[in-house]
């Protein structure tokens, strides 16, 4: 040893017992290399960390230096330039010597060029030390960060501190974090062209957050599994439901922590949260979106890091039962509820605290509850089930696959319903929510991102429906039984068939599905593709019975009339209970979504593409039209039917020329020929006011009137003269033809305009009526003769002949 190192060592009586017994013992100096060695290592790696930190501080200052000497420069530049703006301005004594106009010039070149030069030298000056400045800030922010992140990720530091001085240092890295994201958006309000700075700052932001975070949810996961997280699922699948509430106490880990794990528990809690919020605020600083968007975006975090081991512990119980889902969605449930009050009295307090807004945790667990469900249903279960179905397509018998889908379908939209009962207890309403809120606590959002498996989810239900509804369609008591009683409120008598309340039944509950569909998009295109499925199919009975009706008696007997009318009526009361439902903003705000998917034109069942011009409707208004012209069609072709029986039965009433210059026979008021005219039209009309519902009824008989009216004028056009008999034979006849009608109208002379003002004109005196025809279109339209032009006037003046 070398003499000129002096070591002195204390006097024994100072030492303690302990140390004593440490230098007596040889066992605890054999461990005093290895103690010594270990010492030497953490100062050979604190002597490293503060060379680093030496290093750093020297090239800030060299940096700082650098920024230091260009500001001199431009402030030295500025003072010259100031120097020379005095000497301007004040000029020496010899200056006087020059002329008024001179110096006047001279000021005027200084006021108008030099001195607008040297502001914007002044301002340029002042921006490049904001900049300087504002670089310096961030360097220095940004420079802290990395240096914690640094040292909570050196593991040895790690290893000989506690757990608190690391959260210490994380909270330290978040509010430098906070203070640089504070500077960024100062700088892209007011200085939008510093865009390279921005970049550079969250570059290296992003390294710095991409070693933080998950450092942070790694701390986080073991505080879980230090807490017990999750609790063990034997618990959870208890069968005494009565005892739920003590059960969750015993199993809920986060009610029971206590001390310094809670503590340290909710301080990395707070940290994620503080990150999240950091997050969110950067994305809405680079997007430019609104700050509720931006964080709508992502799930809490935290959250997500509870119901992720939970959904890994699940999934072993999920694969025993592939055949049984119902415990599944049970599961999940019972879950999801035993745990939801612990989000709202435990974890909201330390949200509220962050302030992040927008953000329930009541939600946020039913969510990810939900969404970790979905994901299981999208890998294990459908693919099963479609797989299935692709296998009894072959060999053509789909029931088995297609009665376990729609089971499974029942099961999601009961789970969905429990669910939104959970949210509701936290004082949202559903209604106020939109749709994308709707879709992350809804387990059909599985057929979001998987449309091929909604259009067979669709398919399915209408096949189901039809099937179901084939035998009602088959039974003909179903035609011939009128509906009992109003299916709906507010619903008049239009005397429709049972068969029709059968269909309307089961749109109903197809409407009832697509309610629980979480958004617009799904329910417009499932309610297009089943619903309107449906109303086809039922439009395409009604219309099948009519042809059959028309093709056997070409509707000349009751039975086929009455047949007719039977569809007609099937037909107004389907579109009165559509109509009826499109008064109700679902349907209105489903019809308005699907015309947005169709842009500018739609196509019809033909294929034919046509241009929206009219303002957007209900979704069923394709299908109203539909039911609107297949009335309208069969409405005219029954009065078309008796239209043309009574033309048969009155031609001869208008060929026998005689009796228009006889009188009638004392015992008759009317001619013999119309008789049976007349008595036909009688029992048309009464089968068909007696089966038909009363507002088609009534475009029946005022399109038949309008067709009588004109056979009768074409008749009187081709009558070869009119005399006096002729004229009041005619008279008689319109009499008992009009009243006939009247059982209908009060005045039915009205239905028939160009009779009634033919006859009128007829029944004129020869000097009147030579004088109205004479005197024009004015002098007709004076004399109530309205419906007839001068032309026809002349031809019924020319037919009359007047006995002198």
């Amino acid at each position: 040893m070398d003499a000129s190192i002096q070591i002195t060592l204390p006097p024994v009586s100072a030492l303690s017992s302990s140390s004593l017994s440490f230098l007596n013992s040889e066992q605890d100096l054999s461990r005093a290399r290895s103690f010594i060695d270990e010492l030497q290592s953490q100062c050979f790696d604190l002597d490293q960390t503060l060379i680093d930190l030496n290093s750093r501080l020297h090239s800030t200052l060299l940096s700082y230096a650098s920024f230091s000497d260009g500001i001199h420069l431009l402030f030295d530049d500025a003072t010259s330039k100031l120097t020379d703006l005095r000497s301007f301005t004040c000029p020496p004594p010899l200056s006087s010597s020059l002329s008024p106009s001179d110096r006047q010039g001279r000021k005027e070149e200084i006021l108008g060029e030099e001195l607008p030069v040297l502001a914007k030298e002044v301002a340029r000056v002042e921006t490049v030390r904001a900049y300087a400045e504002t670089a310096l800030k961030l360097d220095t922010l940004v420079g802290d960060i990395e240096d914690v992140v640094s040292s909570t990720m050196n593991k040895n530091l790690r290893k000989h501190s506690s757990t608190q001085s690391v959260e210490e240092m994380r909270l330290l890295a978040i509010e430098r974090l906070r203070q640089t994201e504070d500077v960024l958006i100062s700088v892209t309000v007011t200085h939008p062209q510093w865009t390279s700075l921005v970049s550079a700052v969250d570059h290296r932001i992003d390294r710095a957050l991409a070693t933080l975070r998950p450092q942070a949810i790694a701390d986080h996961r073991s505080l879980l599994g230090s807490l017990g997280w999750p609790p063990p699922l034997s618990t959870l699948m208890s069968a005494n439901l009565d005892a739920r509430k003590s059960t969750t106490e015993v199993s809920n880990p986060l009610f029971t922590m206590q001390g310094l794990l809670k503590q340290q528990y909710c301080e990395n809690f707070l940290a994620l949260c503080h990150l999240q919020e950091l997050q969110w605020r950067r994305k809405s600083r680079q997007l430019k979106a609104s700050i509720r968007k931006v964080a709508l975006q992502q799930p809490l975090w935290a959250i997500e890091e509870l119901v992720n081991p939970i959904s890994i512990a699940c999934q072993r119980h999920f694969s025993k039962w592939i055949d049984k889902p119902e415990f599944i969605f049970a599961l999940v449930y019972k879950i999801t509820r035993d745990y939801v009050n612990t989000m709202d009295e435990l974890l909201q307090p330390l949200v509220d605290e962050v302030r992040l807004v927008g953000y329930s945790c009541r939600e946020e667990w039913i969510s990810a509850m939900v969404t970790s469900l979905v994901t299981y249903l999208a890998k294990e279960i459908f693919p099963n089930y479609v797989a299935e179905l692709d296998g009894e397509s072959d060999s053509g018998n789909q029931s088995k696959a297609r009665v376990s889908w729609l089971n499974l379908v029942d099961l999601m939209i009961a789970f969905d319903k429990q669910i939104q009962s959970l949210v509701t207890h936290s004082g949202i309403p559903l209604s106020l929510q939109d749709d994308g809120s709707l879709q992350k606590i809804s387990s059909l959002s599985v057929f979001c991102d998987r449309p091929d498996w909604f259009d067979i989810w669709a398919e399915i239900e209408l096949n189901d429906t039809l099937e179901k509804l084939k035998p009602e369609v088959d039974d003909e008591r179903n035609w011939t039984r009128k509906i009992e009683g109003a299916l709906l409120s507010g619903f008049e008598s239009y005397k429709s068939p049972a068969v029709s309340s059968a269909f309307v039944q089961r749109l109903l509950l197809v409407v009832d599905r697509c309610r629980s569909m979480p958004n617009t998009f799904m329910r417009s295109r499932f309610l297009k593709m089943a619903g309107g499925s449906i109303t086809q199919r039922y439009l395409d009975c009604l219309l099948l019975r009519c042809q059959e009706a028309e093709g056997l008696t070409a509707l000349t007997d009751d039975n086929g009339l009455i047949k007719v009318a039977n569809c007609v009526n099937a037909a107004r009361y389907f579109e009165s209970v559509l109509k009826e439902w499109c008064e109700d903003t679902f349907f209105l705000e489903l019809g308005f979504d699907h015309s947005e998917q169709l842009g500018l034109g739609v196509k019809d069942s033909s294929g034919l593409e046509g241009r929206i011009d009219e303002p957007v409707g209900c979704i069923f208004d394709q299908e109203i039209k539909k039911l609107e012209n297949f009335r309208k069609e069969w409405v005219e072709k029954i009065s078309v039917v008796a239209l043309r029986g009574f033309d048969a039965r009155s031609r001869e009433y208008f060929k026998n020329r005689r009796h228009w210059q006889e009188k009638c026979e004392e015992s008759w008021t009317m001619s013999k020929n119309l008789v049976g005219a007349l008595d036909y039209l009688q029992g048309k009309m009464a089968v068909a006011e007696e089966n038909l519902n009363q507002i088609d009824f009534v475009g029946v008989w005022r399109s038949f009137a309008a067709g009588v009216d004109h056979l009768l004028f074409n008749g009187l056009m081709s009558i070869v003269k009119f005399h006096d008999a002729g004229v009041e034979r005619l008279n008689c006849d319109m009499d008992t033809l009009f009243g006939v009608f009247g059982a209908w109208c009060l005045r039915p002379e009205a239905f028939f305009p160009k009779t009634s003002d033919g006859l009128k004109l007829l029944k004129m005196s020869e000097k009147q009526l030579r004088d109205i025809v004479s005197g024009g279109g004015k002098r007709m339209k004076a004399n109530g003769i309205i419906h007839l032009n001068v032309a026809e006037a002349e031809k019924i003046q020319n037919k009359r002949v007047f006995m002198s």
